[in-house]
């Protein structure tokens, strides 16, 4: 997410690529879970992931090669989203809950493209334009986040029996 979100254009292509990915992930795996055991459930999953970013990715070669050029290794990578997003879940496959994650992966990638779009275009700070800016600009769009949603922690009894 970090290496393609430069513009807004590649955030929102990521963005529209991972939520489409994860969605069609989580739809063709879903009846296939109670059929197979553990094992064969992470091997499918693997399996299933891998043949929808090569789909993406021979896609993009095909009908949108400049695109495919500016966000080069990244669609290829959304198969880990896939599967870490399928294993994050743990047993609840609640429909609601996928899409806030999907809503909020997408919302996080768009403003992450605009923000860094702004700063490097704009505010002419170069740093910004660059992967370890883009790490220091989603610690502070995180602890902005943080600082409005003004949530406190569960108390942990850490150590108490």
């Amino acid at each position: 997410m970090l290496g393609a979100t430069q513009t807004l254009l590649g955030a929102c292509a990521i963005a529209i690529f991972g939520v489409s990915l994860i969605t069609l992930h989580h739809l063709l795996l879903n009846p296939l879970q109670r059929w197979l055991e553990p094992r064969a459930r992470m091997v499918a999953s693997v399996l299933l992931a891998a043949m929808l970013a090569t789909c993406l990715d021979l896609g993009l070669r095909a009908w949108a090669l400049p695109l495919y050029q500016s966000l080069s290794p990244y669609p290829a990578l959304i198969a880990v989203q896939c599967v870490v997003f399928q294993y994050a879940q743990g047993e609840q496959r609640r429909w609601q809950s996928v899409a806030q994650w999907l809503g909020a992966f997408a919302g996080l990638c768009v403003a992450l493209g605009a923000c860094r779009e702004v700063l490097a275009g704009w505010a002419s700070i170069r740093l910004v334009a660059l992967l370890p800016g883009a790490l220091l600009l989603l610690g502070l769009l995180l602890a902005l986040y943080n600082r409005v949603c003004l949530r406190h922690a569960l108390t942990r009894r850490q150590g108490k029996r």
